[in-house]
């Protein structure tokens, strides 16, 4: 929190002294750490992009570690009166607390990632991460020896268990006796807490894990016990070699560059963004030489089907947990269920508690 303030305080000083740039001014508003190796970091390989590409035009500054809720409120309030021209928000708990600064600026553009609620001035972006989230799976459900496969889960929102479904319809695609056990942490970035549900995971004969989390906590684990994994937000394949096979990725900085050139020229319109493999915000990071030349010629097939619009990950028909037909035969899931997802499909060993 002191970083936080401090940031503020020095925001707030450069505007006093008269030294303030006259390019738009970009804000980005960071749950975690720039070095949590994951959804941050990946979030601020995004803002060097845009940089990069408008650092002429645009400064783009960062607040990481910002609490969601009413705390982050305040943070994106200070942002807006400072002039702020865009504020990215790139939490889902930070949808609500944008919403209200929203209304009190109606000349800065809001966006916030994941989230579901718009304005006017404030537009949602997200991408389809079931997609490649389903193609790691088929490498899991191809490297599993024991038939249980671990997934250490963040917390019990439809993003999350959207995740899991898909890729547990991979895995069951190539291995119909495999499992996927879960286990929630209810964290976003807690290593400590992380790693202890991947050990837990592993005791129970799991061989290879995957995550929704930041750290690369997981792989580690999972090296350390001479299993597989599979990392996720950006290629971690540095922190456990000899365990690491593939990742699904965010790849923030394209949308970044076209959001910040709608609002320089004047066009940009709130929109819910929910881009997929084709748009290339999501990807599946190279597989490393531990997957079979097999395995990763069927991946990249199934890629180019999901890009060319072939083949749709939620496609019936599809059973949950109890048995029951949730998706008939030749129907697809539509976005609004997708958005809203609760429950888990056949193939899932656990249970989504009630949050």
């Amino acid at each position: 929190m002191k970083k936080v303030v401090l940031l503020l305080l020095v925001g707030v000083m450069i505007m006093s002294f008269g030294f303030a740039s006259n390019k738009m001014k970009v804000g980005l508003i960071y749950i975690g750490p720039v070095g949590d190796a994951g959804w941050t970091y990946s979030h601020d390989l995004g803002r060097q992009y845009l940089v990069k590409h408008l650092g002429d035009k645009i400064e783009a500054t960062y607040i990481e570690n910002v609490p969601e809720g009413q705390e982050a409120a305040g943070v994106i309030r200070s942002l807006a009166a400072r002039g702020y021209k865009i504020i990215f928000a790139t939490s889902f708990g930070y949808m609500d607390p944008m919403l209200q600064v929203a209304a009190q600026f109606p000349n800065t553009v809001f966006m916030h990632c994941s989230g579901y609620k718009t304005a006017p001035n404030m537009g949602t972006y997200f991408g389809r991460m079931y997609q490649p989230r389903f193609l790691s799976g088929l490498i899991a459900g191809a490297m599993t020896k024991t038939n249980k496969i671990g997934y250490v889960a963040a917390h019990p929102i439809p993003e999350v268990i959207r995740g899991i479904n898909a890729f547990t319809l991979g895995v069951r695609a190539v291995n119909p006796n495999a499992k996927v056990h879960v286990i929630w942490t209810n964290t976003w970035y807690d290593p400590a807490t992380e790693k202890e549900a991947a050990l837990s995971l592993l005791s129970l004969g799991c061989d290879v894990l995957t995550q929704h989390q930041d750290s690369p906590a997981t792989l580690q684990a999972a090296q350390e016990k001479g299993a597989y994994a599979i990392a996720y937000n950006t290629d971690m394949s540095k922190f456990a070699p000899k365990a690491y096979l593939t990742a699904p990725i965010w790849n923030w900085g394209p949308f970044y560059v076209k959001t910040a050139e709608q609002v320089l020229n004047g066009t940009w319109k709130s929109e819910q963004y929910w881009g997929g493999m084709k748009d290339k915000t999501i990807d599946l990071a190279p597989m490393s030489k531990l997957v079979p030349e097999s395995v990763q010629k069927l991946v990249l097939q199934l890629k180019q089907d999901i890009i060319n619009g072939k083949f749709k990950v939620f496609s019936g028909p599809i059973y949950d947990q109890n048995g029951e037909l949730k998706v008939k035969a030749g129907e697809i899931i539509s976005d609004a269920d997708l958005l809203s997802m609760n429950w888990f499909v056949d193939g899932v060993a656990g249970s989504i508690p009630k949050q």
